[in-house]
């Protein structure tokens, strides 16, 4: 068998010169391309730029069906990969999902596909510029090394036994009251106060009082362009005689949520625009917020018409059928104190007596 095989070393024991050489001999130091491909002039190149030119040539109708989408996606037998359809929230457009709507695309193979914001809106920029280390430096708690804070006391206090009865009883509770109030943690890089999310809501009481919807309509539409999001319609949770609304029966209000760019957009035409141009408008009152972070104040029909998109279509909204809305400012901060702080710096002034 070994005889019959070919040897793996007969080439290499072959003696050199009796392979023929394709490269001239001598020494050299380095391949040129020229050394192989032949020399070609100008023209040709020209010539063949022009023969494979888009003009000159037609697509056949074979090719052309490759290049439509909905041709291909029939033609497909095996499901897209899951980078094509599966939803990454992008930084801007966060925002709750229904559970039965589909996720929109997130690569750009697909047809749906909008690529951007390519800028941060400028509220959002002031924010991170401005606001967020000011709001830092003002809060900042300083521990120095080694510090080591003082142990916490029981929060639950045992009975002194003066009393048999106070035998296997359960431990009594804290002094001051049984309830004790949310301790603020310290602020730091990671927890510093921002806006979540903003709330526009719309009570159109003449929807139910007139038994007519356009009240509700111009609302809903009014909302939905000053804020740039799709608002939800609601209906009565109860009983108002005095303007004929029943509970479950008539849709009397509007609600649109606002997340990511929409929602600095807004807040950006708030506070530049249409607040500054109210008049004798002293601020948001102090005893505002659910002493959660969360502040609430109202504009009236007249102040809502000010928003520019409105405004530059006032001819379309009939007067006195644009609605006053309430504006809830979400805030990831613990406490009405920190709301305040972050949006006095944002542009939103306060006054009256401050309530924590």
């Amino acid at each position: 068998m070994a005889a019959r095989e070919p040897s793996r070393y007969l080439a290499r024991a072959l003696p050199r010169t009796s392979v023929p050489s394709i490269r001239p001999q001598g020494f050299l130091s380095r391949r040129n391309v020229s050394d192989e491909a032949p020399a070609r002039r100008l023209s040709d190149h020209l010539t063949e730029l022009e023969s494979a030119s888009s003009l000159s040539t037609t697509v056949p109708e074979s090719a052309a069906a490759s290049f439509d989408p909905l041709a291909r996606a029939a033609a497909r037998k095996n499901q897209l990969p899951r980078g094509r359809y599966q939803f990454r929230s992008p930084k801007y457009n966060r925002g709750p999902l229904h559970p039965h709507q589909p996720p929109p695309p997130s690569h750009p193979s697909s047809r749906l596909f909008v690529p951007g914001p390519f800028s941060a809106p400028r509220a959002e920029q002031t924010f991170d510029s401005t606001v967020s280390p000011d709001i830092m430096t003002l809060c900042y708690v300083h521990t120095p090394p080694g510090f080591k804070p003082p142990p916490k006391s029981a929060r639950l206090r045992e009975w002194d036994d003066s009393s048999p009865y106070h035998k296997n009883r359960v431990l009594r509770g804290p002094r001051g009251g049984d309830v004790l109030r949310l301790l603020r943690k310290p602020i730091k890089f990671n927890n510093i106060p921002e806006i979540e999310r903003i709330t526009i809501h719309s009570y159109v009481k003449n929807a139910a009082a007139e038994r007519n919807s356009s009240w509700l309509h111009v609302a809903g539409i009014a909302v939905q362009a000053i804020s740039n999001v799709r608002v939800e319609t609601f209906k009565s949770k109860s009983n108002v005689a005095p303007w004929g609304i029943a509970a479950g029966r008539d849709s009397v209000a509007v609600k649109a949520e606002l997340y990511g760019e929409n929602m600095h957009h807004f807040f950006g035409k708030l506070v530049d625009v249409v607040l500054p141009r109210i008049k004798d408008w002293e601020g948001v009152k102090g005893s505002s917020g659910d002493s959660s972070g969360n502040i609430t104040f109202g504009l009236i029909p007249e102040n809502v018409a000010l928003f520019p998109e409105l405004e530059i279509n006032y001819d379309m909204y009939p007067p006195k059928m644009i609605p006053g809305c309430h504006i809830t400012l979400h805030t990831t901060a613990k406490t009405d104190k920190d709301a305040r702080l972050l949006l006095s710096a944002m542009g939103i002034p306060f006054y009256g007596k401050i309530v924590n």
